[in-house]
């Protein structure tokens, strides 16, 4: 078996390569195919990814079919609307001592990449990058998360029957066939998941000088200003933050609120919670469960970390974590030293906005910045005096839906950004060209 994963490995990208060396995936025609195909896969498909996606995360169908099928579905649409537009060479003004020349830059497909998908979105993470990389003109290698095993089954099982089968390959496996993956050169390699594991990814590209774009996380902050309307705020938190029992890259992390709107912002919040949820999340369909035991585990260890304000059950069988709010919470605590990536909602108090903007510059560099404010100098300043992946005032997460924004991080939130025209980017070379007067 060691022996068989690496030879795997090697001939996996191999096939791949001498595909791409064909041209046949330059082809515009060739990647309206391939993008036309895949949203027919997820289409006629889609209760079989609502099926995988509950037995993995415990999504219910609406929650699975709307953030998974249906928002693939939506960029690779607004792909096939654009691309001709896209593809379309770039023409750049000459100097003076050039006059007569012409100059412009073209989108050139980068050849065989990698896509190593996490598991908390298990079908639209891995499958978005993808429609950017096949829009491009690319082949490509799709490792999915084997902590979601009925979604990578269902997904090694379509893609191979829908997609060109030489131009597009699915990877099944854990830590020995990703490790065996990275230790192939690829043109490009597109990672989302942790910090600790986009370190070795990067290592290993760095081996041959490979590009990567790395998705990763990060403690999302939301800031509450006095003038908040806090039963609006909870209702967009508790419709963010507990999506996916908690476990979204972008799910806003804690709150920064003053003391006098702190209170009140938790008491709305449980109503809100209980309003969606029922007295009993477990029982409800809307409400998802944590991936596995470990996880389970770190999440439950975060719980003695303030004051419970509502939730706090948990069944370790049923991998449950009620939708909690946790109030009296310092900084120091277990539950702020890392990306929660769950269903825990902290609640810290500060001053006032210069008090928010110094914790938040104080630590690493987040995914997005949530705010809610009525003041115009508020969030200006938010926007001039922090730094993050993307800021958002009054409508948390949703800046993904925006098919023209760029999605990414910076930090250690991330490096590197895809969706619509920015994944064209990404998984291309803009070559430069300029003709002389006499080139014809």
């Amino acid at each position: 078996m060691c022996d068989i994963v690496p030879d795997l490995a090697t001939d996996t990208v191999a096939r791949l390569r001498a595909t791409f060396r064909t041209g046949r995936t330059k082809d515009k025609d060739w990647r309206v195919r391939q993008l036309t195909a895949l949203r027919t896969l997820l289409t006629e498909h889609e209760s079989e990814f609502a099926a995988a996606l509950n037995a993995d995360l415990g999504k219910n169908e609406t929650e699975a079919v709307r953030t998974e099928v249906l928002f693939t579905v939506r960029e690779i649409d607004h792909t096939l609307d654009h691309l001709d537009g896209w593809i379309r060479p770039t023409a750049a003004p000459v100097p003076e001592h050039l006059a007569g020349a012409r100059a412009w830059s073209v989108l050139e497909p980068l050849g065989v990449v990698l896509v190593i998908g996490p598991w908390n979105y298990p079908a639209q993470l891995l499958l978005a990058p993808m429609v950017g990389a096949l829009a491009s003109g690319n082949c490509v290698v799709a490792k999915p998360s084997e902590l979601a095993p009925a979604t990578s089954a269902l997904l090694a099982r379509l893609l191979p029957l829908h997609l060109d089968p030489e131009a597009v390959a699915v990877v099944e496996g854990g830590i020995p066939e990703t490790t065996a993956l990275l230790e192939q050169r690829f043109d490009h390699i597109f990672y989302t998941g942790n910090g600790g594991v986009g370190r070795i990814v990067m290592r290993a590209a760095a081996e041959h000088l490979t590009p990567v774009t790395l998705e990763l996380g990060g403690k999302s902050p939301v800031f509450v200003d006095r003038d908040a309307d806090v039963a609006e705020v909870a209702a967009r938190l508790v419709g963010t933050k507990f999506l996916n029992a908690g476990q979204t890259c972008v799910a806003p992390d804690y709150v920064l609120t003053d003391p006098s709107t702190a209170s009140g912002l938790a008491k709305a919040l449980a109503e809100k919670i209980t309003a969606v949820f029922g007295q009993d999340p477990a029982a409800s369909p809307r409400y998802g469960r944590i991936v596995n035991e470990r996880h389970f585990d770190r999440l439950s260890g975060l719980l003695d970390s303030g004051t419970v304000v509502t939730g706090g059950g948990r069944d370790r069988a049923a991998r449950y974590i009620a939708p909690t709010v946790l109030s009296g919470v310092s900084p120091n605590s277990p539950v702020m030293r890392e990306e929660i990536f769950g269903p825990i909602l902290p609640i810290l108090e500060v001053e006032d906005l210069d008090a928010a903007i110094e914790f938040i510059v104080g630590r690493d560099k987040p995914l997005a910045l949530y705010a809610f404010t009525g003041s115009a100098t508020t969030r200006e300043r938010l926007l001039a005096e922090t730094s993050s992946g993307a800021v958002t005032f009054g409508i948390p997460v949703s800046h993904l839906t925006v098919p023209d924004l760029p999605f990414g991080g910076v930090g250690e939130s991330g490096m590197g950004s895809y969706h619509g025209p920015y994944s064209m980017e990404t998984f291309s070379h803009r070559k430069a060209v300029l003709a002389a007067p006499d080139a014809g």
